[in-house]
């Protein structure tokens, strides 16, 4: 078997009477974010892999140097959404759609997280069965820095972290390193990258996945995160985004005082919206349902101002000056975050 489209490459590495199904995203130019056609071509080949028995397992690594994925191909979104985001919304809706199939993978789905993963590049790693860091990892949902809510499942994968570091990552958009991406649930597995190439020879012959990435897995870089658990879990454990950057200001932890500049400097919206979403996620009884919720926030913010002035700050022109609006987070009534949440009459996901 072999499919190879322009920025999807899927075939099978055979070794006598089976082997492993390898899937690259090749748009390394772009840091392999992904385009609606990536996302239809990965359903496709996963959907005909399942029923092929002669895939043993799956493997997802990317093309270049510098990452797996760098999340959805945002300068197309906010062309898009400034065009009405009909296109965006079908997106959301096969890409959620796919990380639920991850999840649920019938064999076993190796990802290798190295470089940077985030945003919809964690959703296509982060809810398989084995999860891989290297020492070039950098693991992130940066959503709220361009006025969006943490999504592809990220909100569950960050209710779920210990303590509060899921809700200081969600809020800051900070990245984590290898220990960090472990320590938070994000990933299983060290395995340095020059020992990646060895590591794809055994996963073909084995008939163990677990154990030949076990094999070559060794002790991961401390965390750096573990080392702020206590001021986190005190500041973040505060009902409301604005008791949250108080008691950040007032810690007198010079960490915490620079997360508070970080959640400032965020859309109010989005980190208002995604603390209710964190809280609401840890008492969800599924990724299915997670990913429900993620999309009428998602479809929300594409109706709003901030999703589009977040990604021109950052990605368009660049002048990292986002005109925020409302501005401040005093101006975010809960009327407002409960707008996000709401289920939409005419275009839920319907997973769970």
């Amino acid at each position: 078997m072999s499919v190879e489209v322009a920025e999807v490459q899927a075939f099978l590495d055979e070794n006598g009477d089976g082997g492993l199904g390898r899937i690259v995203l090749n748009r390394p130019r772009a840091l392999n974010s992904l385009t609606h056609g990536m996302i239809t071509a990965l359903r496709a080949t996963l959907d005909d892999w399942a029923a092929d028995r002669r895939v043993r397992a799956v493997v997802l690594t990317g093309a270049g140097e510098r990452g797996l994925c760098a999340g959805a191909d945002i300068r197309a979104m906010h062309d898009d959404a400034k065009a009405g985001g009909a296109g965006t919304r079908a997106f959301l809706r096969d890409e959620y759609r796919l990380n639920a199939l991850i999840a649920d993978y019938p064999k076993p789905y190796v990802a290798v997280m190295d470089g940077i993963t985030m945003g919809g590049g964690v959703g296509l790693s982060a809810h398989g069965a084995v999860r891989i860091v290297t020492e070039r990892s950098v693991v992130a949902m940066p959503e709220t820095r361009i006025g969006l809510v943490p999504d592809v499942g990220g909100s569950r994968l960050l209710a779920h972290a210990p303590g509060e570091l899921g809700t200081h990552l969600g809020l800051t958009s900070a990245s984590m390193g290898p220990g960090d991406a472990l320590l938070c649930g994000f990933a299983d597995h060290y395995v340095p990258s020059a020992r990646l190439p060895e590591l794809l020879d055994a996963l073909a012959s084995s008939a163990d996945p677990a154990a030949a990435v076990a094999a070559h897995a060794e002790p991961a870089p401390p965390s750096e995160l573990a080392a702020q658990h206590e001021w986190i879990d005190a500041c973040y454990a505060a009902d409301t985004v604005e008791e949250i950057v108080e008691r950040l200001l007032n810690s007198g932890v010079p960490e915490a005082k620079e997360a508070a500049g970080l959640v400032l400097g965020n859309s109010p919206t989005a980190v208002k919206v995604t603390l209710a979403a964190l809280r609401r996620a840890r008492t969800l009884p599924s990724l299915k349902a997670v990913l429900d919720q993620e999309y009428r926030i998602s479809c929300a913010a594409l109706d709003g101002h901030d999703l589009v002035e977040g990604i021109r700050a950052q990605v368009v022109d660049k002048d990292r000056n986002p005109q925020w609006s409302p501005r401040a987070l005093a101006e975010v009534t809960e009327a407002d975050v409960a707008r996000f949440l709401a289920p939409r009459e005419d275009d839920e996901l319907g997973l769970a």
